[in-house]
């Protein structure tokens, strides 16, 4: 049997699946709760398993169209890891900055990343989505969102 990337790909997500099934097992259990908060993790867990095992036994054919399809331009390779970076950061100071202003950043400098000139639609969207979804995570939902550096 002919180790394709598909297949490879796909023993790949069926041990990301197994690791994740043995964490979500671990799980704490409630008494007296009819849906635990394990009940998504082990879902989300063997779907990704049975998906992964699936993905090994289906039938693909390495075409030389395809091998040319798997190159990624330069250009997009520093987009690519540029949005890791972004990610990183975002995760990583979110908590000192604050929800509000971090997302905000995060949808501007993400939408210059990939492309889009459009600034004032651009910081609409950033500022409208950022206070929208703080307001509805506090107020609404009594979510405590990282408020930062901001008072409220």
């Amino acid at each position: 049997m002919k180790l394709t990337v598909n297949r490879g790909i796909s023993l790949v997500l069926i041990v990301v699946a197994a690791s994740y099934l043995i964490m979500a097992f671990q799980l704490p259990e409630y008494a007296f709760v009819p849906v635990d908060s394990d009940l998504i993790p082990k879902l989300l867990g063997a779907s990704l398993l049975v998906l992964g095992i699936c993905f090994f036994f289906a039938k693909d054919v390495d075409t030389e169209e395809q091998k040319k399809k798997r190159t990624i331009p330069k250009k997009e390779a520093y987009m690519l890891f540029g949005m890791m970076g972004l990610v990183l950061m975002y995760i990583t100071v979110l908590e000192v900055v604050g929800f509000f202003i971090m997302t905000a950043l995060f949808i501007l400098i993400s939408s210059r990343i990939l492309g889009y000139r459009k600034w004032v639609v651009t910081v609409l969207t950033a500022l409208i989505f950022s206070v929208g979804v703080y307001s509805l995570f506090n107020y609404g939902l009594a979510i405590r969102l990282p408020a930062g550096i901001l008072p409220f």
